[in-house]
């Protein structure tokens, strides 16, 4: 099972000395991933028609690429993870390049969550439609494998055309892609088409549901369901450091492969504050095995 981090985006700031420290600190602590969401724009919550979603204007997110660029050049072991890209409000072939250029300059380190997301308000603003999203990530999602390891590709979709071109340089190996989402139709495409899953359960219990919908579509695809590897997130911010190392032995006894720990949502005040729970916790994790 691995061990990563979520990064602290929206209360880490914007200094890139506490970036840095952060990064090189879980990496030091011996986390093996590092997890970013994605979002680029917030809306106002008083803005005609109103906004209820979870994140707005107030919420800060660092763009993932560009922050997986920086980070590739610091650290030397952590895998890249976007948890997630929210593919479909992306040009696919720009996605496809930026993906390639950060596996390159990290060495193989990236892992791409990808997702049709929840928010109009971006869509809009990136000139995507918001309501074919569903539809268009299915082709994306063949047009970055394609992309990503066929020196010239012709390719005519419903949502993308390429005529006769192709990413210079190219990735050693097709990009990892996993998937967030939890409805059938996304656990039916996970099975077809994902090497992995962000599941979004609140209790590991739940966990088994999830995954037999998944197997199942893999065994009719032809796929190993096994395969498909699965990453939970358990937040560790103001709870029992016990009751925490509980909840990933339950996580782990429910069949993931991944787990990644978030100390966001109780306003911790700097950097340091992340990084001593993130430590805390991966200390007593390992006394705990």
């Amino acid at each position: 099972m691995q061990l990563g981090v979520v990064f602290p985006q929206t209360e880490i700031g914007s200094t890139p000395e506490d970036i840095r420290t952060y990064a090189l600190s879980v990496e030091a602590t011996g986390y093996e991933h590092l997890l970013a969401y994605d979002h680029v724009l917030g809306a106002n919550r008083s803005r005609t028609g109103g906004f209820t979603g979870k994140y707005d204007h107030e919420s800060m997110f660092h763009e993932p690429f560009v922050l997986f660029g920086y980070l590739a050049a610091i650290t030397k072991h952590l895998e890249l993870v976007t948890g997630i890209i929210i593919l479909p409000q992306r040009q696919t072939a720009l996605v496809a390049k930026q993906a390639t250029e950060i596996d390159i300059l990290s060495g193989g380190r990236l892992r791409l969550g990808i997702g049709v997301g929840w928010n109009p308000v971006e869509y809009e603003a990136l000139g995507q439609d918001f309501h074919i999203r569903g539809r268009r990530i299915e082709e994306q999602i063949t047009l970055l494998r394609r992309l990503w390891t066929e020196p010239l590709v012709s390719f005519i979709g419903d949502f993308d055309q390429i005529n006769d071109a192709g990413l210079n340089p190219l990735p050693e190996k097709s990009i990892p892609i996993w998937f967030g989402g939890m409805s059938p139709v996304v656990l039916d495409r996970l099975g077809r088409m994902a090497d992995g899953w962000f599941p979004q359960y609140q209790s590991p219990s739940e966990l088994p549901n999830g995954l037999e919908r998944i197997y199942e579509s893999a065994n009719d695809a032809g796929r190993d369901p096994k395969s498909i590897g699965v990453e939970a997130r358990i937040n560790i911010a103001g709870r029992a450091l016990d009751d925490t190392i509980t909840e990933a032995h339950q996580w782990i006894e429910n069949g993931i492969s991944h787990l990644s720990v978030n100390t966001m949502g109780e306003n911790l005040s700097n950097v340091n504050e992340h990084i001593l729970l993130v430590q805390k916790f991966k200390e007593a994790f390992d006394k705990s095995l």
